[in-house]
């Protein structure tokens, strides 16, 4: 089999396609012919960074795949081959609250990932793919579409009639806003492109707001919400936008911080969210019950998630590059059967 490898801190260019033998699937574990795998902003920014990470050479990178179950170890009750499945991101994060355990499962970083023709997990760290979905779609949902659905239900979720801003038009916010319509919630969208900001407004988002034209975006989006603010952020800006997320937040409302696309370093003032009593809610995408549960969502829907690009397997290194480059809407896929 073959599969991209990160072997040096040589950055996208650096990525090396390697041949390996096809693992033996052992005790509980499922053996999955990959057909497709998505890349999110962590992808690129591990394979830009591997060393602060610790990450050993090799390490295959990415955490999204789909495909079909090729062969299964002793002791699988979950699965059979043949069936369409997905990876989890933590492949050891089942239900309940995260842990330090299950943040040290992470595929392609703590462990091993995905960018392969093949890939061994263990099978509580593998899902059935929603049968509205074909390869390509199933692969972009198990970090993005998970975060957002994650930051939309938890602690508790979204209601009919609520107003939710969502910063950016990458994968995450795509998905929120989508699952936002679903659940009857109205929309504020941001972003610095009127081309985006048109598509998120077909996806059915309520206002929109370009923040180049209008970098005090938070005062707007007071304006629209009467004074009041909304009653949650998706906010994946981090340092560079939180403070103003924090004004566009009603009082009691939710910040659910998701990314820090602005960098990682900067100073909020910590009476800013006292005096408006805001929780601040840090999200690492989330355990195998939420995706069981959005697939449920995405199936009964028959929510169809927004591809922008799509990139053949030896091609894989323009699928970082056109991330880094931020010009996509939605995700960017890296197909292993086209």
């Amino acid at each position: 089999m073959r599969a991209w490898e990160i072997i040096s801190d040589g950055g996208v260019d650096g990525l090396n396609l390697a041949e390996r033998p096809v693992p033996d699937p052992g005790p509980g574990q499922v053996l999955i012919k990959v057909a497709a795998s998505a890349i999110n902003y962590r992808d690129l920014t591990t394979i830009e960074d591997p060393v602060s990470r610790g990450l050993p050479f090799p390490t295959v990178p990415n955490s999204d795949a789909a495909g079909t179950v090729a062969a299964v170890g002793g002791g699988v009750e979950r699965f059979k081959v043949g069936d369409r499945v997905m990876s989890c991101f933590f492949e050891d994060w089942v239900d309940g609250e995260i842990s330090e355990a299950a943040m040290a499962s992470a595929l392609g970083g703590a462990r091993q990932g995905v960018l392969g023709e093949y890939v061994c997990l263990d099978q509580q760290g593998v899902i059935e793919t929603p049968e509205n979905l074909d390869d390509e779609q199933a692969a972009t949902l198990p970090c993005a579409a998970l975060t957002a659905w994650h930051a939309l239900t938890r602690p508790a979720p979204v209601v009919p009639g609520e107003t939710v801003l969502l910063l950016g038009t990458g994968g995450v916010s795509v998905f929120a806003q989508q699952f936002c319509k679903l659940f009857g919630a109205e929309t504020i969208a941001t972003s610095s492109d009127n081309a985006k900001l048109a598509r998120m407004k077909a996806l059915g988002a309520r206002h929109t707001i370009n923040y180049r034209d209008t970098p005090e975006w938070d005062q707007v989006v007071k304006e629209l919400t009467n004074g009041k603010g909304v009653d949650r952020v998706v906010e994946v800006g981090g340092p560079g936008t939180l403070e103003r997320s924090i004004n566009a937040v009603r009082v009691g409302g939710r910040i659910q911080l998701i990314g820090v696309l602005t960098g990682g370093a900067g100073q909020i003032v910590p009476t800013l969210l006292m005096r408006k009593s805001i929780s601040l809610r840090g999200i690492y995408v989330g355990s195998r019950a939420m995706f069981a549960e959005m697939n449920r969502a995405i199936a009964a829907n028959g929510l169809e998630p927004v591809i922008s690009e799509r990139f053949g397997f030896e091609d894989a290194k323009s699928a970082y590059h056109r991330m880094r480059e931020a010009t996509h809407f939605g995700k960017l896929v890296i197909s292993l059967t086209s």
